[in-house]
């Protein structure tokens, strides 16, 4: 039995050793021919211009800092503001009257640290409600001093869309308010 196996392991040996390679340069040839004549197609998504890190820094500066004014006009007339648990603005004119209010009334000092940021094009939505267009992700830890003394540190994912004017249209923030709202002595 032994001898059988290494008889027929050798012949498949000897076998595989003599076929001829096939000829690389005309395969070669015509796979670029072909790439070249098919339309390529669009990806799902690709990376967005780097400027939209740049406006995300400048918005999160503007915030940080109480301009409050500078930072609505980076919005369209018809934003959405959403967070995660469901509440919503609608409107540039509301998004900046509750922000006044809260970085007024509510806020003493806020900074963001440790941020990270991803400007992504979609170009083809997954499912769903998602929205073709620039997107800007980021990633922040947020320190919160708030009027009553009490301070918060704690991280946050945001998305950013952009519309045809680079005006923010949708904005949503993925956030746990349980601790704000602790620190607040709110429900």
């Amino acid at each position: 039995m032994k001898k059988i196996c290494f008889f027929l392991a050798g012949c498949f040996l000897m076998v595989a050793c003599n076929n001829k390679p096939a000829d690389t340069t005309t395969a070669a040839t015509d796979s670029s021919a072909a790439a070249s004549t098919a339309p390529k197609e669009t990806p799902q998504s690709e990376f967005a211009d780097p400027k939209y890190t740049e406006m995300g820094k400048a918005m999160m500066a503007q915030l940080s800092s109480g301009d409050i004014d500078a930072w609505g006009n980076n919005f369209s007339d018809k934003a959405k503001f959403r967070w995660s648990s469901g509440d919503s603005l609608d409107g540039k004119a509301a998004i900046v009257n509750y922000w006044k209010d809260r970085r007024g009334k509510v806020i003493d000092s806020l900074s963001f640290t440790m941020d990270v940021w991803l400007p992504i094009k979609v170009n083809r939505p997954q499912a769903g409600p998602d929205v073709p267009g620039v997107w800007l992700l980021s990633w922040n830890m947020v320190n919160v001093k708030y009027k009553n003394g009490k301070k918060l540190a704690f991280w946050i994912h945001s998305d950013l869309h952009y519309n045809a004017e680079d005006k923010v249209d949708i904005y949503i923030q993925y956030i746990d308010r349980a601790p704000i709202n602790a620190a607040l002595g709110s429900k």
